[in-house]
C-alpha cells in the first residue's frame, strides 16, 4: 500500500471538481481572467492533481506568513516553499482583483481555463524577509533573483476549482498524477517505493546508486526527475527524458518504473529537499533519496556555496518523523576498475584504485568528441546526449559586431559571412542593422527604450539561430552596455558570444562618410544620432576582440575573428 498523502488526504481537485465539470467551465467563460506565467502555471498543476497535498489552492497571507516563519501553514500543517499566485498593481487596478471576488486561471500557452480562484486577500509580500528566511538571502541566487526581478508586488489567496488538466503534448504517458501513480504502484504490488528526484542525465553511478537503496530496503525504484522549471542551463528535459528511457531497461527487471513532475524548482536547498519529501509523499513513495547539495544552486561568483553540502538532508531528517517518509541519504559512489564495479565511497579501502568523472569532464568530453567510457555510462545513454550536444565545431555561435555609423562594421560582416560560407559545416545568417530596421523594427524610433528593444530582437533572432548550430554575424551599433551584456545573456543560453568592438574613431568614421548621413546630423536634419548627438557606451573588458579599421585592413581584422573562433574550437573538424 503506498505511502499516505501529507495531511491524511490527497486533494485531487480535478476528481473532487470532475461532478461539476460542466458548471464550472460556463462560469470559467463569464469570470475575467489571469493568464499565468510558465511557474504559476507548474504550481497550479500540482495543486490541482494533489502534488501539494495538503494545498487546496495558493497560500493566502496566513499560510504565507506561516511558512516564511516556521515551515507551517496556519493549520499547523509542515510545508517549506511558499507557492503564491503574484500579480502586478496595475492588474488589480485594471481586472478589479479583490477579496471574495472570482477569477479564471488561464493558460498563456493556448489561452484555456483552467481553474476557478475565489480570492481570500489580496496582500504585499516581505520579499527581503521571504529572500532571507526561505532561500538564505544572497542576491545572486537565482530565487532571490527572481523573487526581485520578475515576481510581482502583490500575492492573491485563496482555494481554486478545477475546470480543466494541463495540456502535454510531450511524454503523456510519463506524465503520472499523484493518484495514477498510487493506482500504479497498487496494480504492481508495490508497497515501499523508494523515489529518486533529479534534473540532471543519469549514469551508471545513479543507476548503481539507487538500485543498492532499493535492495537495502526490499523496495522499488520511481525515477521522478523534474520537467517543469529547473536551474537555467540545465540539460532540456527533452534530452534528459530520452536518457532516462534510455536507461530503465537497464534495471532489474520490473524494480524501476518512470514518472515525470511538472515541478517549477526554486532550488532552495534544505527547504526545497523538505519540499520534495512532502512531494513524493504525496505520490506515494516510502522513501526518499536525499543528495549532498541537494536541490542547490551550486557557487556564488565569489565562488561560496550558497548551502552547506548536507544542510538538506539535516533539514529532512529533522522532520522525517512529521513528514512520514524515510530519508535515504545519497551515497557519493565511484568505480574500482580493479574490480569491475562501483561501490559507495565511504567503504572504499584506503589505496584502492578509483575512477571518476566530473560534471564538468563529461561536459568538456561532450563538447570535444573525446571518449566516454563505459564504466561511466551506458552507450546508449552517450549517443542520447551526443545528440543533443554535439561537439564543438558543431556547435552555433554569434559574433556580435558593435561600434559607431560607417565604423567598417558592415564591410567586416559581409567579408566574415562570405570566409564562413567558404569553410562550410553551417549555414550563416548575416544581422545587419539597417536590414532589421527595415525588416523587425521599422515602427521603432531611436529612443534609449526603442535602441533596447531592437538590439534585444536582434538577440532573440540570433539565439534562435545559434540555437539550431548556424553561425550568426550581427552588426547593429547597439550604443548602450545595458543593451549589450543583455543580449549576450540572451545568446549564451544556447552557444558561445564574442563581442566585437570596432572601434574605429568617429573623426574617421565621419570624414569617409560618403553618403552623408554625419553632415545632415550636425545639420539638424537627423535627430538622435549616435556620435553626433547621442551617446556610445564603448564597450571595456566585456569585448572579446578589439579592432579598428582605420589602422587595420578589412581582411586581417576578419583573419582575427577567425582566429577567435578557431581557438575556442568552433571551427574545424576537432
Amino acid at each position: 500500500m503506498a505511502n499516505s498523502p501529507h495531511g491524511g488526504e490527497l486533494k485531487d481537485l480535478i476528481a473532487r471538481d470532475a461532478p461539476r465539470h460542466a458548471e464550472l467551465v460556463a462560469e470559467a467563460q463569464t469570470l475575467p481572467a489571469i493568464v499565468l506565467t510558465e511557474r504559476q502555471l507548474c504550481d497550479l498543476e500540482l495543486i490541482l492533481n494533489g502534488g501539494f497535498s495538503p494545498l487546496e489552492g495558493f497560500l493566502d497571507e496566513a499560510d504565507y506568513n506561516g511558512v516564511v516563519n516556521d515551515l507551517r501553514l496556519a493549520d499547523g500543517n509542515l510545508f517549506s516553499i511558499p507557492v503564491c499566485l503574484d500579480v502586478s498593481q496595475s492588474r488589480i487596478n485594471e481586472k478589479g482583483i479583490k477579496p471574495g471576488a472570482r477569477f479564471t486561471l488561464q493558460d498563456f500557452r493556448d489561452d484555456r481555463n483552467l481553474a476557478i480562484i475565489t480570492i481570500k486577500d489580496v496582500y504585499k509580500p516581505d520579499k527581503k524577509k521571504e529572500a532571507e528566511h526561505v532561500f538564505g538571502g544572497d542576491p545572486e541566487h537565482p530565487a532571490v533573483q527572481y523573487l526581485n526581478e520578475t515576481t510581482q508586488d502583490f500575492y492573491i489567496g485563496g482555494k481554486v476549482d478545477a475546470v480543466n488538466r494541463l495540456n502535454h503534448y510531450d511524454y503523456v504517458a510519463l506524465r503520472y498524477t499523484p493518484s495514477e501513480l498510487r493506482t500504479h504502484f497498487e496494480k504492481l504490488g508495490w508497497s515501499r517505493v523508494v523515489a529518486f528526484q533529479t534534473r540532471n542525465p543519469m549514469h551508471r553511478a545513479h543507476r548503481e546508486l539507487t538500485v543498492r537503496a532499493a535492495r537495502i530496503r526490499q523496495a522499488n525504484v520511481l525515477i521522478h526527475p523534474v520537467v517543469g522549471l529547473t536551474k537555467p542551463g540545465d540539460i532540456d528535459h527533452f534530452t534528459r527524458v530520452r536518457v532516462y528511457e534510455a536507461l530503465l531497461p537497464r534495471y532489474p527487471n520490473g524494480m524501476a518504473v518512470l514518472g515525470l513532475l511538472p515541478l517549477a524548482m526554486r532550488m532552495g536547498g534544505p527547504r526545497e529537499a523538505i519540499w520534495h519529501a512532502i512531494i513524493r509523499k504525496n505520490h506515494g513513495a516510502t522513501h526518499f533519496i536525499v543528495g549532498r547539495d541537494h536541490a542547490g544552486p551550486g557557487k556564488n561568483s565569489s565562488g561560496k556555496d550558497f548551502y552547506g553540502p548536507y544542510d538538506a538532508q539535516y533539514a529532512v531528517e529533522k522532520y522525517r518523523d512529521e513528514l512520514g517518509i524515510e530519508v535515504v541519504e545519497f551515497q557519493q559512489m565511484t568505480y574500482l576498475p580493479d574490480h569491475e564495479e562501483y561501490r559507495p565511497k565511504d567503504e572504499v579501502p584506503t589505496g584502492t584504485r578509483t575512477l571518476d568523472i566530473s560534471g564538468t569532464e563529461l561536459r568538456k568530453r561532450l563538447r570535444t568528441g573525446q571518449d566516454i567510457p563505459d564504466w561511466f555510462s551506458y552507450p546508449e545513454v552517450v549517443k542520447v546526449l551526443r545528440e543533443s550536444h554535439p561537439p564543438r565545431h558543431r556547435q552555433g555561435f554569434t559574433v556580435f559586431l558593435t561600434g559607431l555609423q560607417n565604423s567598417g562594421k558592415d564591410s567586416i560582416a559581409r567579408a566574415l559571412q562570405v570566409t564562413l560560407n567558404q569553410q562550410g559545416g553551417r549555414s550563416v545568417s548575416l544581422l545587419l542593422g539597417e536590414t532589421v530596421r527595415a525588416s523587425l523594427s521599422s515602427e521603432l524610433g531611436f529612443s534609449r527604450e526603442d535602441r533596447h528593444k531592437n538590439i534585444q530582437r536582434i538577440a532573440f533572432v540570433a539565439s534562435e539561430l545559434t540555437r539550431a548550430g548556424a553561425a550568426v554575424i550581427a552588426a547593429p551599433i547597439a550604443p548602450f552596455s545595458a543593451s549589450r551584456d543583455q543580449a549576450r545573456r540572451t545568446v549564451e543560453k544556447y552557444g558561445s558570444f564574442f563581442l566585437v568592438h570596432v572601434a574605429t574613431s568617429l573623426e574617421y568614421a565621419e570624414r569617409t562618410d560618403t553618403r552623408g548621413v554625419y553632415a545632415r546630423a550636425r545639420r539638424g536634419e537627423i535627430r538622435g544620432f549616435t556620435g553626433v548627438d547621442d551617446p556610445y557606451e564603448a564597450p571595456g573588458s566585456e569585448a572579446d576582440l578589439v579592432v579598428d579599421i582605420e589602422k587595420t585592413s578589412v581582411r586581417n581584422i576578419v583573419h582575427q575573428i577567425v582566429l577567435l573562433l578557431e581557438t575556442a574550437g568552433l571551427l574545424g573538424s576537432t
